[in-house]
């Protein structure tokens, strides 16, 4: 069975998730992504990664009652599953071996 793997961004979204904690929506996910970053994240490309997080198993969502402050929609919480922490884990460690020995020249 193949080993499941993370993007770069999908590891921002996720880690944006667990930052923000209750209250985990888009508009608060793609602040915490360039506050941290300074990388600019359109609404899509969290969007596509939330769903990606979603099908790989390692978010789930629910939607809120719908509110008249946004027209009778609701708003899209999501929640970081436990399966997600071991991959966010060896991510971040396979990333310190790679720069393990190296110094950066300027």
């Amino acid at each position: 069975m193949a080993k499941r793997s993370l993007g770069e961004f999908e590891q921002l979204v996720l880690l944006a998730i667990l930052r923000v904690g209750d209250g985990a929506y888009v508009v608060p996910l793609i602040r915490e992504i360039e506050d941290q970053t300074g990388r600019n994240a359109s609404h899509a490309a969290v969007y596509i990664a939330l769903r990606r997080l979603e099908e790989k198993g390692l978010v789930t969502s629910r939607l809120a009652d719908p509110t008249p402050e946004r027209g009778g929609r609701g708003k899209r919480y999501y929640e970081v599953h436990p399966a997600a922490i071991p991959l966010l884990r060896e991510s971040r460690e396979a990333l310190l071996r790679m720069w393990d020995g190296l110094e950066l020249v300027q």
